[in-house]
């Protein structure tokens, strides 16, 4: 019997759910019981009977189902760390605080909002500033939303989100540390980025437009600013993969976004936005002999500590409030 065969086998006996992000692995991403993007998993996930949670992704994700279910048993074939997520920590939140304290903005006119690839424990520090966490779906909603507080926005981890969101509600934005101007800034916008959305360029869209004259460009906003400004649409996992899979098949398309993801999406007429390959490679560590070896330690009573999820008390309690905020919007 082949490990394929034996995973399903164990899914029928143990009391588990297999979950799994659009970028994980085909041979993984096939087998889950559900799929999806990072909130959606959390939330499906949350909703199951099943007294196991299994999840292909990465941590934060874990953290999030977690933190919204803490009856739950969360367990990751492969606990890997969003190189986007591991930008920031408690830490280094607090340093950014100073810095825009030292710029002349008191943390009474800053609403902190956490792009959802963040820690527990910074989710945590911005529910107890009064902030939320957003997507790359609601982004749009949650910003307006903060903006009624009259304060300025504190966007964290990943620049080029909050840069391009800015830009799509004709506000002005400021890095902290890059020398722009935080005072004159509705946004301001953590150091971050997702080093797979770093790899398009214009280049790559100028490329493709003067190979195809009828292409659309469809690229993530975790893009670049420039590359978004330079495409045809914008939009989360999931708005790209409604956008595309509802292209007419003659229709060619390049894609910003992750490999697997867009691998699957169409048989034919979809290119990758790059000449290299947009892979996750922590997305990517999770193996079919990793999933195994999860739930035949469920089977046998030997879970392993460094694959269970643990959130503590504290954290799992302000982390769900700036979620819930959330999803009040």
């Amino acid at each position: 019997m082949n490990l394929k065969e034996e995973i399903l086998k164990l899914k029928e006996e143990l009391d588990v759910t297999l979950v799994a992000h659009f970028y994980q692995r085909d041979e993984v991403f096939e087998l889950a019981d559900i799929t999806g993007d990072s909130l959606e998993l959390a939330k499906r996930a949350k909703e199951t009977d099943s007294k196991y949670i299994v999840f292909c992704g990465v941590g934060f994700m874990g953290e999030s189902v977690k933190v919204l279910d803490p009856e739950k048993i969360v367990l990751m074939p492969k606990i890997a760390c969003c190189a986007m997520a591991r930008m920031i920590d408690e830490g280094y939140y607090e340093e950014n605080l100073q810095k825009i304290n030292e710029a002349g903005i008191s943390n009474d006119d800053i609403l902190p909002i956490t792009y959802i690839n963040s820690s527990a424990a910074v989710k945590a520090r911005v529910g107890e500033m009064g902030g939320m966490v957003c997507t790359s779906s609601n982004a749009y909603k949650i910003i307006e939303k903060g903006l009624k507080s009259g304060k300025k926005i504190f966007f964290v981890p990943d620049r080029c989100l909050g840069q391009n969101f800015a830009k799509s509600l004709n506000l002005k934005s400021a890095v902290v540390g890059d020398g722009t101007d935080l005072n004159e800034a509705d946004i301001i916008c953590y150091n971050g980025f997702c080093s797979v959305h770093q790899l398009f360029t214009v280049e790559d869209i100028e490329f493709y437009r003067e190979k195809y004259e009828d292409i659309l460009i469809a690229v993530h906003p975790e893009c670049d600013p420039a590359i978004c400004d330079a495409a045809d649409f914008v939009g989360s996992t999931s708005q790209l993969i409604k956008y595309i899979t509802e292209l007419p098949i003659e229709q060619k398309v390049a894609v910003g976004t992750e490999y697997n993801m867009v691998n699957r999406l169409r048989e034919k007429n979809t290119y990758i936005l790059s000449s290299t390959k947009p892979e996750c490679p922590t997305m990517n560590e999770t193996t079919l002999e990793d999933v195994y070896n999860t739930l035949k330690s469920i089977k046998d009573g030997k879970i392993s500590e460094e694959c269970e999820i643990k959130v503590s008390e504290d954290v799992a309690k302000w982390a769900r409030v700036a979620l819930e905020r959330m999803f009040e919007v």
